[in-house]
């Protein structure tokens, strides 16, 4: 049902409450109360079921279902009921189930046909601007098969976001400065000078990747490269210059880590160094703002927050005797910079591990006292992901050295065919909910049947497409057919989860739930699977082929919709 539909069911309900509770002494809030509208458990009882009679049976001093029959019967009475319920009655203690007129379920298909691509998108965001933060991988190799899951939750949230009317902003935040990035010059440096893994001059801690002697490679070749949002790096072929193998590595692999998400499908609006944060001093203006703020305290040579303050199990050391900060310290600088950007949310995609730093990180933020609201920032954290390629687990990647890299995933997923992996990928590593742990297996998602999700749905539209073809005619006139030959149990299915999918936009949005997108996408399309086997749609009927073929053509422009929010093709022919 629509959300409108909705909104004017409540009216009805509202409308029929307004002369019983008339000169009662019932609060203001219980003369005009809550409507809620349920779905049935059982379809068999109705459309929409309400319990409103319940609610207001004892304050009014009255029999539930005395008083639900009194509503159903002024509901039904209303002309504005008219074309919208078709019957009311009473169930059990004062249950009221309501059907819904097959016009008002058709009315779906107009509405679609009306709104074409902006179908589901909501104004309820306007006037807010998000920040959605994801990837933010260390520029210190290739991005792997985790960063690709937060790649692919990341841009659907922020398309989520934006259907609901919000401005977005997507960022990446590199973590160019400490210890990993004086391991990775390490590393390079040593196979500019001729080592390699298993040499005993090879450092302990250096990373093993191919990856690492290409680098190397270019490196003493005195070749430039550049990211795509810095200044380009051109190598001293030194290897005894180990700043300036420093600042080509680094730069090197941002440009890598670019391949990889153009390959992905990613944009982002914003790249945020680090460094930065360092360089212009906001990393000693956020400890001084707590310092001043009188939150610190100095034990052992160390300055330590209260943390505990704001709900942490136990106070945090932000600088060591040694004079370094401790991780959580730069990222307090970095969301207090993010609110006076003038983000009103900030939502952070990271993996699981990255839990122990929400409650100091949110305690920092609160304990500067600049209004930076509590809960500030969201978090969706991301379990990880095994990969399962001809039944056994990938763990390692000859490019990587120790891990399956997102261009392997995509490479594969597609068989070489990057457009199709991506789409694979995309589509599986959104599948479930952030919070568990995925396998994607390769082989599943090569799979040309139904054993492959995206397959399925985009199947579904190419099905569409195949019928709409063989009609032949123009799909633009299906917008004013006459829809009342849709009646049908597998047409009622279809219309209802088209009329869905508006507030399951909305829900996965509140929620921070893309997954909720592709559970819709299935469900959408087994319904159209199924009315595609059980009904012929180019029957001798014109008037009855007709209103299939748009029925048809609305749910190609939602599975169009919901495909591409998520980043998914659609292909009309497969």
């Amino acid at each position: 049902m629509l959300a409108q539909q909705k909104q004017d069911i409540v009216a009805l309900f509202q409308a029929a409450l307004a002369p019983i509770v008339a000169g009662t002494k019932l609060t203001p809030a219980q003369q005009k109360p809550n409507v809620v509208l349920e779905r049935p458990r059982d379809p068999s009882h109705g459309d929409i079921a309400c319990n409103i009679a319940m609610q207001l049976a004892k304050p009014l001093k009255t029999n539930p279902r005395e008083l639900a029959t009194r509503l159903v019967a002024a509901l039904l009475a209303d002309p504005a009921a008219a074309g919208l319920v078709e019957s009311a009655d009473v169930a059990g203690p004062g249950f009221i189930n309501l059907r819904v007129a097959n016009a008002a379920k058709q009315s779906v298909v107009r509405s679609i046909f009306a709104q074409g691509q902006d179908y589901g998108r909501g104004s309820g965001g306007a006037g807010h601007h998000a920040i959605i933060e994801f990837v933010s991988a260390n520029p210190t190799g290739p991005l792997h098969v985790g960063h690709g899951r937060q790649a692919a939750l990341g841009d659907a949230l922020s398309s989520l976001f934006e259907s609901q009317g919000h401005q977005v902003t997507r960022e990446f935040y590199y973590n160019d400065a400490g210890v990993q990035i004086a391991t990775l010059a390490n590393s390079v440096q040593a196979r500019a000078r001729g080592f390699k893994p298993g040499d005993a001059e090879w450092p302990e801690s250096a990373y093993n990747g191919d990856y690492i002697g290409d680098i190397a490679a270019d490196f003493l070749a005195r070749k430039t490269v550049s990211a795509s949002d810095g200044a380009p790096a051109t190598a001293s072929g030194d290897a005894g210059d180990i700043e300036s193998i420093r600042r080509f590595a680094v730069a090197y692999l941002r440009n890598e880590q670019d391949i990889d998400l153009q390959a992905f499908g990613v944009k982002f609006d914003n790249y945020y160094l680090e460094s930065s944060l360092y360089a212009d001093g906001k990393v000693e203006a956020a400890v001084q703002a707590l310092v001043d703020a009188g939150v610190t305290y100095e034990q052992d040579g160390a300055l330590w927050l209260k943390t505990t303050d704001y709900g942490d199990d136990k106070d945090r050391v932000m600088r060591k005797s040694d004079g370094t900060y401790t991780y959580f310290v730069p990222d307090v600088a970095y969301h207090i910079q993010k609110f006076k950007r003038g983000f009103d949310q900030a939502i952070n995609i990271q993996g699981s591990d990255h839990h122990g730093t929400i409650a100091r990180v949110r305690a920092g933020l609160q304990a500067v006292n600049i209004g930076i609201p509590q809960g500030y920032p969201d978090y969706v954290l991301h379990k990880m992901v095994t990969v399962m390629k001809d039944g056994e687990e990938v763990k390692i990647s000859k490019r990587a050295g120790s891990y399956v890299t997102v261009r392997d995933l995509i490479e594969w997923s597609g068989n070489g065919d990057i457009a199709r992996g991506r789409d694979a990928v995309r589509f599986f590593l959104i599948s479930r909910k952030a919070d568990t742990e995925f396998v994607f297996d390769v082989d599943v998602a090569l799979a040309t049947n139904d054993e492959n999700p995206v397959y399925y749905v985009q199947y579904a539209h190419a099905r569409i497409c195949s019928a709409l073809a063989n009609w032949g005619g123009d799909t633009a006139q299906l917008a004013g057919v006459d829809l009342s030959p849709l009646t049908t149990p597998h047409e009622m299915g279809l219309l209802a989860k088209l009329a869905a999918y508006p507030e399951m936009l909305q829900r996965a949005q509140a929620e921070l739930g893309p997954h909720q997108v592709a559970f819709y996408l299935r469900e959408l399309a087994s319904e159209l699977h199924s009315y595609y086997f059980a009904h012929k749609w180019l029957v001798d009927d014109e008037a009855l082929k007709l209103a299939r073929l748009a029925l048809a053509t609305a749910t190609r422009q939602v599975l169009r919709n919901g495909l591409a929010l998520i980043g998914v093709s659609a292909p009309e022919k497969m």
